[in-house]
């Protein structure tokens, strides 16, 4: 039969084990984690050994820091002398400042595309698609 004292001492080494868990974070190189103190933004912690409050602490928001290849779909394009061109591309980004892309956007992917193609669309007008037709 299992005493009451003994379920006690379980039930309270199974609450020490998670906040030890809860407390050590290790992040791996290029990568920046948002912490959040009761959802309120507190640090950005770099690569290394990191200690947090158990149960206040917790982390919002993981960004690598990486270089990203991120596919632009090919769309349609008027040019300058009303010919239409399919264009597609791809970009490569960086995330800079972990912050900024954590509260400053929802979807800084989404964003970043959509400018990209915005500005495809912009250059496109200026050109003229027949060679030799320059003025």
């Amino acid at each position: 039969m299992v005493s009451g004292s003994l379920i006690f001492f379980a039930i309270v080494a199974f609450i020490v084990l998670v906040a030890v868990l809860k407390t050590a974070i290790v992040v791996p190189q290029k990568t920046a984690f948002i912490v959040e103190r009761l959802g309120k933004y507190r640090t950005t912690l770099e690569a290394g050994f990191h200690v947090l409050m158990p149960f206040f602490d917790r982390i919002a928001y993981r960004h690598s820091l990486k270089e990203q290849a991120i596919d632009v779909p090919p769309q349609e394009c008027i040019t300058k002398d009303n010919i239409a061109v399919s264009v597609d591309g791809i970009l490569y980004m960086q995330v800079m400042d972990p912050v900024k892309a954590s509260y400053g956007i929802g979807n800084y992917l989404f964003a970043t595309t959509q400018l990209a193609q915005t500005t495809m669309r912009s250059e496109m007008g200026k050109l003229e698609a027949t060679p030799g037709a320059s003025r």
